[in-house]
């Protein structure tokens, strides 16, 4: 059944994806109305398929869900629809959209869970890791999605070209205050990481390639709060550097696949 939920909930995500793909070239007014509703439905769909999930594992732990994708998209979108209860804007979706649709795509096409294999799977801190790691990767798919929106509504307006009538100003902010947001719960993650492979192997292996890619990643993370907080970087240099992030982001999550003592493998 949680499998199923996920498939019900994809289908939502479609309309999302429709929305996006449609919103730079020319307006869809039933979409542009039933987009939003559709991604609400699909995030109440996937916490279901989340829920009984862990309910069927017969323990609570986030490694138990169906499978990790699905359980960053579910939190992008409730990380999009909190935003948007601030901004009353549904322009991030343009990006945001299609990232949750692949997600839950991946997820959703799926034939068994991935399983982390770390032998510290039932500590609590694992449980504390996971949570933080993707609610800080949720944060920088919105910022990464402002971002790139951002650049989008700046060259609409030099070439005088219809934009998507959300203020650069509004745009940025979101974009700013995404990454304050998500850099805690990232920081938090990697500490509660650093504990488990502690208390696991005895040490840290920071050769490792998940361990270093994302040590790198919360560097540059670092370096685009420094910019935009003291240096004021703003605009279309905050717009790439938080693109920058974003890419360093997404090589660390690669690198689970590749890990030796960090990975996902199917059951």
């Amino acid at each position: 059944m949680p499998l199923l939920w996920l498939r019900v909930a994809l289908g939502f995500y479609t309309v999302g994806l429709l929305y996006a793909l449609l919103a730079l070239t020319r307006s869809n007014q039933l979409l542009n109305r039933i987009a939003l509703p559709a991604m609400g439905l699909g995030m109440v769909f996937q916490f279901v398929s989340l829920t009984e999930s862990i309910l069927l594992s017969g323990h609570l732990t986030l490694a138990s869900v169906h499978n990790s994708e699905s359980l960053l998209a579910f939190l992008s979108i409730v990380f999009f629809m909190v935003v948007y209860l601030f901004y009353r804007t549904t322009s991030p979706g343009i990006v945001i959209f299609p990232i949750v649709f692949l997600l839950t795509f991946v997820a959703a096409t799926g034939q068994q869970p991935f399983l982390f294999t770390s032998p510290g799977l039932k500590m609590g801190w694992l449980f504390a890791h996971i949570a933080l790691i993707f609610t800080g990767y949720a944060a920088l798919f919105l910022s990464f999605g402002a971002s790139l929106l951002y650049l989008i509504q700046e060259r609409s307006l030099k070439s005088k070209k219809p934009g998507i009538l959300t203020a650069l100003e509004t745009i940025d902010e979101i974009g700013y205050r995404s990454l304050l947001f998500g850099f805690p719960f990232m920081t938090l993650g990697l500490i509660a990481g650093t504990v488990i492979a502690q208390s696991t192997y005895g040490r840290v292996n920071y050769l490792d390639l998940k361990i270093l890619l994302s040590l790198l990643m919360w560097a540059v993370y670092l370096v685009m709060l420094y910019a935009r907080w003291n240096a004021g970087w703003r605009g279309r240099r905050a717009a790439y550097l938080a693109t920058g992030v974003f890419v360093a982001a997404v090589v660390a999550w690669a690198a689970n696949y590749f890990s030796t003592i960090h990975r996902f493998v199917k059951s």
